[in-house]
């Protein structure tokens, strides 16, 4: 494994995970992020490695070995981004509840309304 680098576990079957890892690819010129999906042999021994519970149905970013979800995951992974991405940080004055509030909105219908792979992706980094 990798970890050198700013690791992205994914949802390998979601549309619309999948959408958001091509944005990511597309503005990672400095390759900054490792990306698995959580259904991979990597992914399963990264969620034990870093005791990151079975059932976390989210974005997680692993980054200088401390574990981001939800919307935390997704300001830092926009922070580290370049302009104007990097302004996503801003989001922080939203009350976590809040963004986490919505991010679990979007989450449990996100096969609903984009669709799900029969497939998990591979992303060779």
């Amino acid at each position: 494994m990798r970890h050198e680098k700013n690791i992205i576990l994914f949802d390998g079957v979601c549309n619309l995970c999948n959408r958001s890892i091509d944005f990511l690819l597309k503005r990672d010129k400095q390759n900054l992020f490792y990306y698995v999906s959580l259904q991979s042999d990597e992914g399963k021994k990264l969620i034990d490695r870093y005791r990151i519970p079975k059932e976390t149905d989210s974005v997680i970013l692993i980054k200088n070995g401390k574990v981001f979800t939800e919307s935390n995951a997704v300001v830092e992974i926009g922070r580290m981004l370049p302009f104007p991405w990097n302004g996503a940080v801003v989001l922080k004055a939203i009350p976590q509840a809040c963004r986490d509030g919505v991010y679990q909105w979007i989450s449990r219908n996100r096969y609903r309304w984009f669709g799900k792979r029969t497939s998990c992706r591979i992303i060779q980094n």
